[in-house]
Parts: structure tokens; C-alpha cells; sequence
């Protein structure tokens, strides 16, 4: 951690112990521990469901639970966050923290390929945060946003938070014809830019944040 990551952690409303040993727990046990939310950017996640006050929250990668545990803790009473992890190996590890929150019974675990379990939810959400595949990222958009004959998962006023939108940097180099990861998000990317359904806003948090809103 740099010096100014210390300080940005100093200075930001500290996470739950919980959270930290969820974190620690991720690092020692589980593979591609990066992939974690973490301090700052899980704050973001609880401030901004306070801020936009979401009832129904799908959550498009669970990997250990951090961020959906974030989210939860930022919900009103009554709210519910959908989350869905293709891993099953690690459904048992989140679920344990899940069951050990204030905020776990507000969770709800689906395991499967987001690509099949989407069609399978009722109704609509008011906030996505997508951080599944990124190889899918421009299917996970075309499925919630009703494209090509499916159900929309959204309405409008509903927002999506698309992670790692900046792919370390990859978006704006030379990309490899096999590089399938770069690809999806240049490809998710561009239709957002494109779509004039939304209006969104790049913001360099971390790995990059993509905020749209349905018009």
C-alpha cells in the first residue's frame, strides 16, 4: 500500500471488523484475492445505495461477498440485494460471513452463469453493480437492458455500476487478438457510450467505475 493509500484509508469511514477479516480471510484462503472490493471502494458502494436508496439490488459477481455486504449495510429496511457467483466452490465462504452480518439476511445467493440465471429473476432492480466476467460484459448489458427479445431487468431512473472498467489500463494500448477480457470491456464500453437510452460517467476509482443511468 502507498502513502497516499494509507492516507486515503485514514481518512475515509473505517469498515466494519467483519469486513476486514472477510478481507484477510479472502488473502490467505482464496485465489485472486484482488478481485475483492476492499475499504474504499466498498465505502463507495454503502454511500452510494444510501444516496440513490435502492429496494432491489442485483449484484452480477459475488466472488467472497465483500461488496454485497456493503451494499446490505447501506439498505433500507425491507431491501434486498440478488448476487450471483459461477464459482459454487466459494458459495459456502460467503455465505459463512453472510450468515455472521446484521445485514446477511438481506442477501440472497445465486449460484449459476449470470447469462442464465438473469432471464430466471422477477422483475426489475434499481441497481446493478457488474463485476462478473468481463468477456460478458457486453451480454450482461444487452440481457438487463431487454435487448434482442429478453425480459429487461431494468426501468427507467434504474442505475448500473459496471467495476473494472478501465481493465489496468488496457483500454487505451495496442489490445491482443486474444485478449478476450480487453475486448468485452472496450465493446461494453463503447455501447454504453453509444446508447442513447443512458447517460453514464467514467469514474477513475480503483480499477475504473462505469455509472449509468437509464433515461
Amino acid at each position: 500500500m502507498t502513502e497516499l493509500e494509507r492516507y486515503i484509508n485514514s481518512h475515509s469511514s473505517p469498515e466494519a471488523e467483519l469486513l476486514a477479516e472477510l478481507e484477510r480471510e479472502t488473502n490467505l484462503r482464496i485465489t485472486q484475492p484482488q478481485m475483492l472490493s476492499g475499504h474504499i471502494q466498498g465505502r463507495f458502494l454503502k454511500l452510494l445505495v444510501q444516496m440513490l436508496r435502492p429496494q432491489r439490488i442485483l449484484e452480477i459477481g459475488t466472488y467472497t461477498g465483500y461488496s454485497a455486504l456493503c451494499m446490505a449495510e447501506g439498505l433500507n429496511d425491507g431491501g434486498v440485494v440478488d448476487t450471483i457467483e459461477i464459482e459454487e466452490e466459494i458459495e459456502e465462504f460467503a455465505a459463512s460471513f453472510f450468515e455472521r452480518s446484521p445485514y446477511g439476511d438481506k442477501i440472497h445467493q445465486h449460484i449459476g452463469s449470470a447469462i442464465d440465471v438473469i432471464p430466471t429473476l422477477q422483475g426489475t432492480y434499481d441497481l446493478i453493480f457488474i463485476d462478473g466476467d468481463k468477456r460478458q460484459y457486453p451480454d450482461y448489458y444487452r440481457l438487463l437492458m431487454g435487448d434482442e427479445g429478453a425480459e429487461p431487468k431494468v426501468h427507467s431512473g434504474s442505475y448500473l455500476l459496471a467495476d473494472n472498467i478501465l481493465w489496468y489500463g488496457k483500454v487505451v494500448e495496442e489490445v491482443h487478438s486474444g485478449d478476450r477480457h480487453t475486448q468485452g470491456i472496450l465493446s461494453f464500453n463503447d455501447m454504453v457510450a453509444h446508447d442513447p437510452r443512458v447517460e453514464n460517467v467514467i469514474i477513475p476509482l480503483r480499477d475504473g467505475l462505469n455509472l449509468i443511468r437509464v433515461k
